[in-house]
């Protein structure tokens, strides 16, 4: 029995390939690192979205109505100060629970649309600001960070930003797309499946990952301090966030993929280069004690490392990263769903019973 379902197959999908071997991944037929940096997100949602919707239209139509989403999400919420007494993610969670469960592109557009203006809106009432109204007429990732600062980003910043959102959109079947699938082999909506995704999402193992990366960096404070920093953790039992990876056996290439965008970022601001330069330390440190700790373990540098670095130079508190990935994986989790629907059956493992077994019954 393979446990936690590692080696099985339960999907056959067109819509991206994880070789953990050879550290790869495909996203539709495109190298991730061939998208990150040139592709916007609206370009590579609308090609998950292919061969799904009957109703597909060209790009700027795309694009066009993803905006319109955008606002009409934001018009119709119940966005609430009682909001910020819960986590980011679970207040986005629950705004999203209060939408239809329909399964056709308006549905689609709006999870996609509400999922990254519900997160902007939370972040600003935890920070006892008053959400921002979005700009139909805007990019995506613009209009997500004006949105989350009040203020029009740079060009640099969207173009960050879109890398970001392009580069995690899809993963295989990673656990919250798996749970986004299973919900939709029972023919539930997209809605219902959007949700299982955020649910999964949450977790510190998955999307609730990055955050703390931010903390490590910040405990080290500079890189005389990084190696008895790194040993006391892993001597005390702790993992080390932003650094091994339950498929990929080499480095994650998502990691060199946000490298990248933070590359082009810090060449538009003063600040950032110190703190990649430092956080570049800690990863090399980082990567040689593990090396000599665990020399046996292909332990390399994830995804969650330089997402980290990314989102906390756009703005990002570390509370409300798990809601930006889940703004990205949204447009994977619903071409999942429906191609769930088209192509798949009811979900329905079984399971291996370990308990005990009933005494017979005298006479």
């Amino acid at each position: 029995m393979a446990e936690g379902l590692e080696g099985v197959i339960a999907a056959r999908t067109v819509l991206s390939e994880v070789d953990g071997a050879r550290g790869r991944l495909i996203i539709r037929g495109y190298r991730v690192e061939d998208l990150a940096g040139r592709a916007r997100f609206e370009e590579v949602a609308r090609h998950l979205f292919e061969g799904f919707f009957d109703d597909l239209p060209e790009q700027a139509e795309f694009d066009r109505r993803l905006g319109e989403a955008r606002a009409q999400v934001f018009a119709e919420a119940r966005i609430r100060e009682n909001l910020a007494r819960l986590e980011p993610v679970e207040a986005v969670r629950a705004l999203i629970a209060a939408m239809p469960d329909g399964d056709d592109l308006d549905t689609a557009l709006r999870l996609v649309a509400g999922v990254a203006t519900f997160s902007a809106a939370v972040v600003r009432l935890e920070a006892g600001q008053t959400p921002v109204a979005p700009d139909p007429e805007a990019g995506h990732a613009h209009d997500f960070l004006r949105m989350l600062r009040g203020a029009a980003p740079s060009r640099a910043e969207a173009e960050a930003l879109d890398a970001y959102l392009v580069t995690v959109c899809d993963h295989g079947l990673n656990a919250s797309t798996f749970a986004a699938r299973v919900v939709a082999s029972t023919r539930a909506g997209l809605t219902s499946s959007v949700l299982a995704g955020i649910s999964a999402l949450k977790g510190p193992l998955h999307g609730g990952a990055p955050g703390p990366i931010i903390a490590m960096l910040d405990e080290i404070g500079e890189p005389t301090r990084a190696r008895a920093w790194i040993e006391d953790a892993l001597d005390r039992g702790e993992r080390l966030m932003g650094f091994g990876h339950r498929v990929y056996k080499v480095r994650d290439p998502r990691a060199d993929a946000l490298k990248a965008a933070i590359g082009r970022l810090a060449a538009q601001s003063p600040a950032l280069p110190g703190r990649l330069a430092f956080a570049e330390a800690v990863e090399q440190a980082v990567l040689m004690v593990l090396r000599e700790r665990k020399p046996k373990r292909p332990l390399d540098t994830n995804v969650e490392f330089y997402t980290a670095l990314l989102l906390e130079a756009l703005g990002f508190p570390a509370a409300a990263f798990t809601c930006t990935f889940a703004a990205a994986r949204t447009a994977g989790w619903i071409a999942h769903a429906k191609e769930q629907h088209a192509t798949g059956r009811l979900i329905r493992p079984e399971s291996l019973y370990i308990g005990p077994q009933p005494e017979p019954v005298a006479a």
